[in-house]
């Protein structure tokens, strides 16, 4: 079968012969070509392709994991913007009930010093009223042993206590109204 197709080739004046092709070299060229690449498909390609399949895997499984994790990475940045918007304003709460805290505690401690300063005023005024009172009944006292010297002085006379008594009582009584 070989030889009548080599003899073919072999006519110089027609087809590849006129190309300067050797026939019988094509034809054993082909046969070590298609040999080779029956050996080669059978031996190396089907690991040099699985290899090349494992290594497609684990490309796209790469980058789905790159996607998966840029998207993970896109929901954590959301969730820490969350939380810290959250803590943000839990903190602003913070403040603010601890501002309105203190100023509540500044105003009990103000109203707390107006009750005490208006109790130690009134008690002042009770004192000064208490101290006025006494002061008057020792003023009456002493002007009444006073004017008891002096009419004793003036009249020269000792005066009974009844008659004493009646005296400083107008005096007493005139002094008030004059005052």
């Amino acid at each position: 079968m070989i030889s009548p197709l080599a003899t073919h080739f072999a006519d110089s004046s027609s087809g590849i012969g006129a190309l300067g092709v050797d026939g019988k070299a094509f034809l054993i060229q082909l046969v070590t070509f298609l040999l080779a690449y029956l050996v080669l498909r059978r031996y190396a390609f089907g690991p040099i392709l699985k290899v090349l399949r494992e290594r497609r895997q684990i490309i796209e499984n790469g980058v789905k994991l790159g996607e998966e994790m840029q998207k993970e990475k896109v929901r954590l940045e959301q969730q820490v913007e969350t939380i810290l918007h959250n803590a943000r304003t839990e903190a602003d709460d913070i403040i603010n009930a601890a501002q309105q805290a203190g100023r509540q505690a500044v105003r009990e401690a103000e109203d707390k010093a107006r009750s005490k300063a208006a109790a130690i005023l009134k008690e002042a005024d009770e004192r000064i009223v208490q101290d006025t009172v006494r002061a008057r009944q020792q003023l009456e006292a002493e002007l009444a042993g006073l004017v008891s010297e002096t009419t004793e002085a003036i009249i020269e006379e000792k005066l009974d206590a009844r008659k004493d008594a009646s005296l400083i009582e107008r005096f007493l009584k005139k002094a008030r109204v004059t005052s």
